[in-house]
């Protein structure tokens, strides 16, 4: 009962029918990572996708010179590795844990099977996966065209349309991870959180962050303002 509660918690999942959550909590497999562990490499098997329960994976790649981009991390109630349902094909990135993590998986053939008996489920995620791709493709577009300022406002106000206005930016996620997704180093990027809180954008609290002009940060993104 505890899983099926909190199934009906997750963004990929909420307003199902009951019955539709347990057939859920059937077909999950409850799985564990140590930081640092490797959960898929790039052409792996697409052989379901995963649900964090607690912790944070990265998800990135490798460049032949050996150089790392991240693509995103993700966070407690969030998924990934969906393509895997309906392609098929292997998986197109890296993932690893960069903190303890506990983590759902659920199997592809086992889960195309509840979509074909449950066909508003994959009305549910098909919309939650549409609604995903739109933001992320604008928040793609913030962080190549934008300068530093405009991208950490950016991944804000992302970040806030997940989590509301409070956004915790856990301590098991390493500044200088949050540092590489956005194209900086990490000294720059405390500099920028230091000048947006002294500027009344936002308020610090430990590892969590407090949105305190959503307005004042879209005008960073757009341009229509600098900081100082």
């Amino acid at each position: 009962m505890e899983l099926i509660r909190r199934l009906a918690t997750i963004p990929l999942f909420e307003g199902l029918p009951q019955k539709q959550y347990a057939a859920l909590a059937d077909t999950a497999v409850l799985l564990s990572y140590e930081k640092g562990q490797k959960i898929f490499s790039e052409g792996d098997e697409g052989a379901g996708f995963f649900v964090i329960l607690d912790g944070y994976v990265k998800i990135f790649k490798v460049s032949p010179e050996g150089k790392e981009l991240t693509y995103h991390i993700f966070g407690p109630n969030e998924s990934f590795g969906e393509v895997a349902v309906f392609t098929g094909h292997g998986f197109p990135a890296e993932a690893e844990a960069i903190s303890p993590t506990t983590a759902l998986f659920f199997p592809r053939v086992d889960f195309v099977k509840l979509l074909r008996d449950e066909p508003s489920l994959a009305l549910n995620m098909l919309a939650v996966l549409s609604w995903r791709l739109r933001k992320f493709s604008k928040l793609i577009e913030d962080l190549c065209l934008k300068e530093v300022p405009g991208r950490l406002a950016a991944y804000l106000i992302h970040l806030s349309t997940i989590e509301g206005n409070d956004i915790d930016l856990s301590p098991d996620v390493p500044k200088n991870q949050l540092a590489t997704l956005l194209g900086t180093i990490p000294e720059t990027l405390s500099r920028i959180i230091t000048r947006m809180t002294r500027e009344g954008l936002i308020r610090t609290e430990g590892s969590r962050i407090r949105i305190q002009d959503l307005a004042g940060l879209e005008d960073i993104v757009k341009g229509d303002r600098k900081l100082k």
